[in-house]
């Protein structure tokens, strides 16, 4: 389920960690309505700016405390312009932190990514279904030890969630999915 959270409703400006720190409450109560799996859309639509202080407070803090408070939910940014794509982009950056962020129609990273977690969170949406870890490492050509860390590594950020599922063969294995 995909609940949306406009930002325009506070002001086309956002500035400060207070203003931010009022906001955040309102998305920790959508956040607490949504079941496992669920997916809050923060739609930056009609906002044409936001500064650091006010990114790394609302989106910083709710991604920090989004997989002990509300796992198996997923937060992405929607609409941002180039101002308050900058903004939350080293908002992230500062405080060591990746979402995602949805530009028309199309999944990716913001914030600190490295490469190698870009190139297989974008292998899992291009998959569009859930995948294993060694399907993922035979497409992109990594061992299977390196896939397993990057795949932890997505887990722990809250892009990727993970999911029990079977082997051909039939054995329990771990599959990835970005969304539902």
């Amino acid at each position: 389920m995909e609940k949306r959270f406009k930002l325009a409703q506070y002001g086309p400006h956002l500035w400060t960690r207070e203003k931010a720190r009022q906001i955040r409450g309102r998305v920790a109560a959508v956040l607490e309505t949504l079941e496992t799996g669920g997916v809050l859309v923060i739609d930056a639509a009609g906002v044409e700016a936001f500064d650091f202080s006010f990114a790394t407070e609302l989106f910083g803090k709710t991604l920090l405390t989004l997989g002990s408070e509300y796992p198996g939910r997923f937060v992405i940014a929607e609409n941002l312009n180039e101002c308050t794509n900058e903004n939350l982009g080293k908002g992230l950056e500062s405080l060591n932190l990746t979402m995602i962020q949805r530009s028309q129609g199309q999944l990716k990273l913001l914030g600190k990514v490295h490469p190698a977690d870009e190139e297989t969170f974008a292998q899992i949406v291009g998959t569009g279904e859930a995948v294993s870890a060694g399907a993922l490492s035979k497409k992109l050509e990594v061992n299977l030890t390196a896939m397993n860390e990057r795949l932890s590594k997505l887990t722990n950020l809250g892009v990727v969630r993970r999911e029990k599922g079977s082997s051909a063969a039939g054995r329990e294995q771990y599959v990835y999915r970005v969304l539902s």
